[in-house]
């Protein structure tokens, strides 16, 4: 991280980041499969842990509330606040990582929809509550990184997530 806030992704070599982390570049290889790697390696965690919260939801529960749950378990994972505002900030600066974290979203939500088909839910109301619930996700992770905010995720999920409802509902 410290690399890349430094010297910026594209300019910053694998040869490097082992240097730093004092392994070499074959050890680098056997825990990442590239550079982009290391701002991305913990995406399946977070995946399991949002499809998990979102199987655990009551079955009773409506679609959009199960998702919240999801939502709420995310929040709870990313706790590190400015390790995300610096990584996001390293993302956003590059091209090939904003691809990337959008794959990334792409992914997680292709996950949430099939949660939530295996809940019963049919389509299209399953990929529209999951689409749903990814820009809640990003919303308010936006708004979590921006250095003018005070309000904890989990917080900022659910405020997202209520103002989506109004919107919806108006």
């Amino acid at each position: 991280m410290e690399l890349y806030g430094q010297r910026g992704y594209d300019r910053t070599t694998v040869a490097e980041i082992a240097e730093r982390a004092g392994v070499t570049e074959r050890t680098f290889f056997r825990h990442f499969a590239d550079k982009r790697e290391v701002l991305f390696g913990g995406s399946h965690r977070l995946q399991d842990l949002m499809v998990g919260a979102l199987t655990k939801a009551p079955g009773a529960a409506a679609p959009i509330d199960a998702v919240g749950a999801a939502l709420q378990a995310s929040a709870a994972a990313l706790n590190d606040r400015e390790f995300s505002r610096q990584r996001q900030a390293i993302v956003t600066a590059s091209e090939e990582l904003r691809e990337r974290e959008l794959i990334k979203m792409a992914t997680l939500t292709s996950a949430i929809a099939e949660a939530l088909r295996r809940r019963g839910v049919k389509e299209p109301t399953a990929s529209l509550t999951a689409e749903a619930g990814i820009a809640v996700f990003r919303v308010a992770f936006a708004r979590w990184v921006d250095s003018a905010n005070r309000k904890e995720l989990g917080e900022l999920m659910g405020e997202s997530l209520d103002q989506l409802r109004v919107a919806i509902s108006a």
